[in-house]
């Protein structure tokens, strides 16, 4: 199996990395610190420390990582950010420009390039939030970005119609995010975050290689069963 994922250096992207090892994939990681498996992995990982926020590098990054790659099984758009925790009137429009570029635009470029030097993948899961449809107070610049990603993979099914491309919310993950969720963001003023706060350390907020093992043992579910180009709550299969 043949894979890419972006945001590989930790957090649901890291458990994706393992535990497709673990299935004996070859996976292409991009990621701005870099995997740290790639460290003890001489076979299965090719790794480049890559910035995808920086849009005028991110071509040249994907040339030089994917040189040797003539097809794909499967790209992870997992990569992203989640900005601050605060009122839509108070975020900076630079903030969220920013955001659209991690979010949203980086995984505009990827599809091109992939489309452009005409390498044929099977299944693109691009790692979406319920947020993108739940619009809770707070969440705005995250909200509005996983919004914007949901409905460029519905865009692009029709473009790459020998491509199933899925934006899919894989729930509540124990991630880095959460650390900032727990210790930053106040619950009183913004309610949203409290149900994270609870499900931490419980069977309703797994571990990325947990999570990660999931999402990889539903992909044909996800191909069988869903049109290209729908958004899917894990939550809900």
């Amino acid at each position: 199996m043949n894979v890419f994922i972006t945001g590989n250096s930790s957090g649901l992207g890291l458990g994706l990395t393992e535990a497709l090892l673990d299935r004996d994939a070859i996976v292409w990681g991009m990621s701005r610190r870099g995997c740290p498996l790639a460290e003890h992995q001489d076979d299965g990982i090719r790794d480049r420390k890559q910035d995808i926020g920086n849009l005028n590098h991110l071509e040249e990054g994907l040339d030089r990582l994917l040189s040797d790659c003539l097809r794909l099984d499967l790209v992870v758009l997992n990569a992203g950010m989640l900005g601050r925790i605060q009122e839509i009137a108070h975020t900076d429009v630079h903030d969220l420009e920013h955001m659209m570029r991690v979010n949203v635009w980086a995984n505009k470029m990827i599809l091109d390039w992939f489309i452009e030097r005409q390498i044929p993948i099977d299944q693109v899961v691009a790692i979406s939030s319920g947020a993108a449809v739940n619009m809770n107070y707070g969440w705005g610049g995250y909200s509005l970005s996983k919004a914007a990603l949901n409905n460029l993979i519905k865009l692009y099914a029709p473009e790459m119609p020998d491509t199933h491309l899925i934006s899919l919310a894989p729930g509540l993950v124990e991630t880095g995010m959460q650390d900032y969720i727990r210790d930053e963001v106040d619950s009183e003023e913004f309610p949203s975050v409290q149900k994270l706060k609870e499900a931490r350390g419980t069977e309703n907020m797994p571990k990325p290689r947990e999570a990660a093992d999931r999402i990889l043992d539903l992909l044909d579910d996800l191909r069988e069963n869903h049109e290209s180009g729908d958004f899917v709550d894990l939550r809900n299969l």
